[in-house]
């Protein structure tokens, strides 16, 4: 008898825990013009399926360009420099240029 209150006990204590645990839900969904990705309920950024930090928009000149241009990347790193940005939306041809999807991804691009 005192087996079985023990189990159900432990089963209550098991629900009561699983049930406390909240995960993050989708706040907004944004289109953006290189990927669609989404606000979390939890202040985090999703795109394929990777989790990101932060929301970076990062705004310069390109070498000889008449414009400036603005470049979007969730990010894991809580910092991109303007070069970093251009050089990885695809400007360059040097693979170590470019950001893993861990590190970073181009969502929006002006």
């Amino acid at each position: 008898m005192k087996r079985i209150v023990v189990i159900m006990i432990c089963a209550l204590l098991t629900i009561t825990i699983m049930g406390c645990t909240k995960q993050a839900g989708v706040k907004n969904t944004i289109q953006g013009n290189m990927k669609t990705y989404y606000e979390m309920s939890d202040g985090t950024w999703k795109c394929d399926d990777y989790l990101y930090k932060y929301r970076l928009e990062i705004n310069g000149r390109m070498p000889n360009a008449a414009v400036d241009s603005s470049f979007v990347y969730l990010s894991n790193l809580e910092e991109i420099t303007f070069d970093q940005a251009y050089m990885a939306a695809g400007v360059s041809s040097d693979s170590s240029d470019y950001f893993t999807p861990k590190e970073a991804v181009l969502v929006e691009m002006n």
